[in-house]
Parts: structure tokens; sequence; C-alpha cells
């Protein structure tokens, strides 16, 4: 005599094992925890020191364009090295989108003043008038 049916052999199972998906998704979340910071790594900027303190005024994120300009003269805008007239032409597309539009330059402290007097009269030229060139607080690396 059988203890077990035909029948039951064929029974298809509808459990769904969570545990590999649970697997995958953790590692897909350290993936991501480590490469971020990796991503939003702009240019090598030796930026000059101040002794005034930082301004702590709020300022939101999606109204902050951060432009910066390295010792050898070149130009990036969210990592990618562009030339002037079409960071200039963005700025501008960005600013008749967001009136509240704020410039954030970092220019490195070895480059060369008619960069960021270039960049500083594109904007001007095209109504962007707040802007902030940024420094290294001192004590700070």
């Amino acid at each position: 005599m059988r203890r077990f049916s035909q029948r039951n052999s064929l029974v298809t199972l509808s459990d769904i094992n969570i545990t590999p998906l649970l697997d995958l998704a953790f590692v897909l979340l350290i993936i991501f925890v480590i490469t971020t910071p990796l991503l939003e790594k702009g240019l090598e900027i030796d930026l000059p020191k101040s002794s005034s303190p930082a301004d702590k005024q709020q300022v939101k994120k999606e109204d902050v364009r951060v432009v910066e300009i390295n010792a050898q003269g070149n130009y990036a805008v969210k990592g990618r090295i562009l030339p002037l007239n079409q960071i200039v032409a963005q700025l501008a597309q960005d600013f008749h989108a967001n009136p509240n539009l704020i410039v954030y330059v970092r220019a490195d402290g070895n480059s060369y003043t008619k960069q960021l007097m270039a960049l500083l009269d594109g904007c001007n030229h095209n109504g962007i008038t707040r802007y902030s060139v940024r420094q290294q607080p001192e004590g700070q690396r």
C-alpha cells in the first residue's frame, strides 16, 4: 500500500520564496550606497581659504547651480566639462525657468581670474545677478 497518492506529487507549490529577492535588494542597496558619493565628485579644485564664516542662509537645492573652474581653466557643471558659452546658455535657460536661481562658483585658488570674470560677465549679461564665489572655510580641508 502506498503512503502518498499520485495526486499529491503533482500539486504545484504556490508559495514564492522571497529570500533570494531580499538578498538581491540588499546587494543593490549596498552598491548604491557605495557608488553615490563617487557620482557627485566634480573637478579637483583647491578652494582658496577664508577666515570669514560660511553663510548660513537656507537655500533650496533646486535653486542652486554649481559651476567649477579648475586650475587649467576648464569649466564644469555637474561633473561635465563644457565650454563657457554652453554653460552660460544652460544657466540662462535655467534662470528663465527658475528666477530664484543662484550660481555657486567654485574656482580653484590657482586658476586665472579671467575665467572667473568671463563666467560672471556671462551671468550678468543674461540677467543672473545672484551668484556666490565659494571658499574653503579656515581649518577645513
